[in-house]
């Protein structure tokens, strides 16, 4: 019951429906939800951990959006992904390379007015990434740092002059990967995300709502 009442609010602070600095009363949600208060209380424990909820003057809200902790996220983000890169090199076996070769073709394919899709082909081609590190630590860490980063849903793909930049990145990092050159594509995979951070830390402030992650506008 706890892990459904925690995918649920996980799943309500990501879309926006629970706005950041909305408070969390355990009675209140568990009316919402028609639960007991039990399994509420222990999924805003997780959600704690998972830096999705937080404690302000005593009571529970939903994390706070900014442009700082945008940054943050990035900075650790960053070297973790070059990390990834690099394992994905040395250690990818053949349907690792099968996975990574398909999703980057369903990838650069995705029209590029068909954000959603585009978000989506995106996350699974990193993603396959990560599982061709074969480093559950690693992946474990990417995972709960996407969470994050999905509470900001316009992501530099959103900017049109960045979709060319993103589609060059992505074919030069693959190539990397598939070539088994581990420093490059570290590097590449620094190069890449350090310019995703840079578009979207340039556009959070913007009159857009979309890209302060406000998805009631």
């Amino acid at each position: 019951m706890a892990a459904d009442v925690y995918a649920r609010l996980r799943d309500d602070i990501i879309s926006g429906e629970l706005e950041a600095g909305a408070p969390l009363v355990v009675t209140t949600v568990a009316t919402r939800l028609g639960v007991s208060r039990t399994p509420v209380r222990e999924a805003l424990r997780l959600l704690t951990r998972d830096g999705l909820v937080e404690s302000s003057e005593r009571q529970l809200r939903v994390a706070g959006r900014s442009a700082q902790a945008l940054f943050d996220i990035y900075e650790v983000r960053i070297p973790l992904e070059a990390a990834a890169a690099r394992g994905a090199a040395e250690r990818h076996t053949s349907f690792d390379r099968m996975q990574l070769i398909r999703l980057h073709e369903i990838l650069r394919d995705v029209p590029p007015d068909d954000v959603a899709a585009l978000n989506a082909a995106n996350r699974k081609f990193h993603e396959a990434i990560w599982a061709a590190t074969h480093n559950s630590a690693l992946i474990d860490f990417l995972k709960r740092l996407d969470l994050y980063l999905r509470r900001y849903p316009a992501t530099a793909l959103h900017h049109a002059g960045r979709y060319q930049d993103s589609r060059d990145e992505h074919e030069a990092l693959l190539e990397a990967i598939l070539a088994r050159d581990v420093e490059v594509a570290g590097e590449r995979a620094n190069v890449h995300f350090s310019a995703a951070r840079d578009v979207r830390l340039r556009f959070y402030d913007s009159a857009d709502p979309v890209f302060r992650g406000n998805t009631q506008s």
